[in-house]
């Protein structure tokens, strides 16, 4: 599985948007520090995810949730 996922910083109440495989092991990773971008933004809690089967699915929905519409779209789900 593949994963779109949505976190957002408890420091500054701003999103981060990415995809993984492991997402408990990717979550981690953010809140440890180990993610250049987000780094100083630490600690994170994710407040949304989708999964798919295929790898270049789950890349068009981070795609597609860092437009306009899909912050809108996640604006209304989270």
């Amino acid at each position: 599985m593949f994963y779109t996922y949505v976190i957002r910083s408890k420091k500054d109440n701003k999103f981060y948007i990415g995809w993984t495989n492991n997402l408990v092991k990717r979550l981690e990773v953010h809140n440890k520090g180990l993610v250049e971008a987000t780094k100083n933004r630490i600690p994170f809690q994710l407040v949304y995810y989708e999964a798919c089967l295929v790898k270049d699915k789950a890349i068009k929905r981070e795609k597609y949730f860092k437009t306009g519409f899909g912050r809108r779209y996640l604006k209304d789900r989270v």
